[in-house]
């Protein structure tokens, strides 16, 4: 079986196209999948339903007839059926529309019956995976908004996600990690948020347009530093994680600050931090994307 995963995210719609496996190493059974196709759109900003539209007919390329399942994943808070964004700050467009609904009227027929994900969960599934996490992993999806994903791998290998608030384990890009004087206001009017010093916007406003070259040389007492540090102290002392991943358009481009971070996170953290917990960064951009054709599939 094929699906497509559609991850609808602040600046461009990512799809992945994956395909089921059988596992046949010795000692091992069942199914698994791999990826057999990424795709993009062009960039947008603070789209409206139409140009969600657009983006993924761009994306999709003409591929919804190879696929048995469809999956897509959104920023944002879910409703209780978990079919509508109820707020959405970095893609207003997605607000109040029935998401298998918009899918269909993008993709045609074939696509009916999308799967509505989390996007943080769906990144957090297809980072576990690939890179065959044990224990609680905290993934922290840093691009132009920033959530959290916080999943459970029981013994069994089922993934069990942590939800607190819909279907999230909490508004992760609202904590204060007051780092400046006065307090850097977030794009939610928080106080100090950790979406207003690692947001994409935030960062093009300080950096320009192109934030690639800024944050690879990062000095270790950057402001960016300092409040993601704060952050992963404080997801140490909520969740306990065996892993701390960084995905997102700005999380896989920290990977040379890991050390920095790591020693700082470290420096007199808290006591009920899990010993021998490991820190690394995403592999690619597209992790939401394969991970939404994954759940498609379950």
């Amino acid at each position: 079986m094929r699906a497509l995963g559609i991850d609808v995210g602040g600046t461009s719609v990512k799809m992945a196209l994956i395909e089921s496996v059988e596992l046949t190493p010795a000692g091992s059974s069942g199914a698994g999948s791999k990826s057999i196709w990424l795709g993009q759109s062009s960039f947008y900003a603070k789209p409206d339903a139409a140009r969600l539209r657009e983006a993924m007919r761009e994306a999709c390329a003409g591929l919804i007839g190879q696929v048995d399942a469809v999956g897509i994943c959104v920023p944002g808070i879910l409703n209780e059926a978990r079919d509508t964004v109820t707020l959405s700050i970095n893609v207003p467009g997605l607000m109040n529309l029935p998401l298998a609904e918009l899918v269909e009227s993008a993709l045609g027929a074939e696509a009916r019956g999308a799967r509505v994900q989390n996007d943080a969960l769906s990144c957090a599934t297809d980072v576990i995976e690939m890179f065959g996490l044990d224990g609680r992993t905290l993934l922290l999806a840093l691009g132009t908004g920033v959530g959290a994903g916080v999943i459970d791998r029981l013994e069994d290998g089922r993934l069990r996600p942590l939800e607190v608030s819909g279907a999230s384990p909490g508004h992760i890009g609202m904590i204060d990690v007051t780092c400046d004087d006065p307090p850097t206001i977030g794009p939610d009017g928080g106080a100090g948020s950790l979406e207003g010093y690692l947001g994409v916007p935030a960062l093009r406003k300080r950096f320009g347009s192109d934030i690639n070259p800024s944050l690879a040389s990062l000095p270790a007492d950057d402001v960016v530093i300092k409040a993601l540090s704060r952050a992963i102290r404080i997801g140490h002392a909520m969740y306990r994680p065996n892993h701390v991943v960084l995905a997102g358009g700005v999380g896989v481009r920290l990977l040379p600050h890991l050390d920095v971070l790591r020693k700082r996170v470290e420096t007199h953290l808290t006591s009920v931090a899990r010993q021998g917990w490991t820190l690394r960064t995403a592999a690619d951009d597209h992790h939401a994307a394969r991970g939404a054709a994954r759940r498609a599939l379950l």
